[in-house]
């Protein structure tokens, strides 16, 4: 599976993504500049976590507006995966690849910490290596990580089983609605969450739980 990166400024997970990647599927992901307008040839997109341009308006609405963006649209368009994770997932909402938006935390605080979380759907390229119902345990950082949309989009997603990941009961850490903290798009092959698999794909960093998902990826774009 190859693999890219898009770094914009301010980005501080770029290096943990492509860390994981590499350490996943044995050859390095590239590093791709925000104002790049062409994407290498590669089966897989990453938008990664951190604070693009300091999070200055609504975070993700300036990176929503880079040159790389168009090319990561052409990208999906053809079915090519993309992942954006944390501020990844809100470039993903404002840059509409998404339906919805994240907002403030509930209680207003930035939270940093390991989450609990369940697996909601398997049936995709980025989660056919986990169980239904699975769970798992990923770090979250952020401020703004309260998933929110209209009624009607939140019952289309999960009648469509397009929520991927939910925070388990008592462990939603942003008050984000229906305990979402990821989900697909209509073709499925581009995923946002909030939760960082990242960040646990070694032991060493003090849990495995993101395995799976690069795991899965590996298996469906190989």
């Amino acid at each position: 599976m190859k693999s890219a990166v898009v770094v914009f400024p301010a980005s501080n997970c770029d290096r943990d993504a492509a860390t994981a990647l590499e350490q996943m599927t044995g050859r390095p992901a590239h590093m791709v500049w925000h104002q790049d307008s062409e994407l290498p040839d590669v089966d897989l997109v990453v938008l990664p976590g951190g604070f693009s341009y300091g999070d200055y308006l609504r975070c993700g609405a300036m990176a929503s507006q880079s040159k790389i963006i168009q090319a990561v649209k052409a990208h999906a368009e053809r079915g090519g995966a993309v992942l954006g994770i944390c501020n990844g997932f809100q470039v993903l909402t404002e840059s509409h690849l998404l339906p919805g938006a994240l907002i403030r935390n509930a209680d207003l605080k930035f939270v940093c910490r390991s989450v609990a979380l369940e697996v909601d759907e398997t049936q995709s390229a980025f989660t056919r290596k986990y169980d239904k119902g699975q769970k798992v345990s990923f770090p979250v950082a952020h401020g703004e990580g309260n998933y929110v949309a209209d009624e009607e989009t939140l019952n289309r997603l999960e009648g469509e089983g397009r929520v991927v990941f939910r925070y388990a009961a008592g462990d939603n850490p942003n008050g984000s609605s229906r305990n979402i903290a990821g989900i697909l798009n209509e073709k499925r092959n581009v995923l946002g969450l909030m939760p960082h698999p990242e960040r646990v794909v070694d032991p060493l960093l003090g849990g495995t739980d993101g395995r799976a998902m690069f795991e899965s990826l590996i298996e469906a774009l190989s």
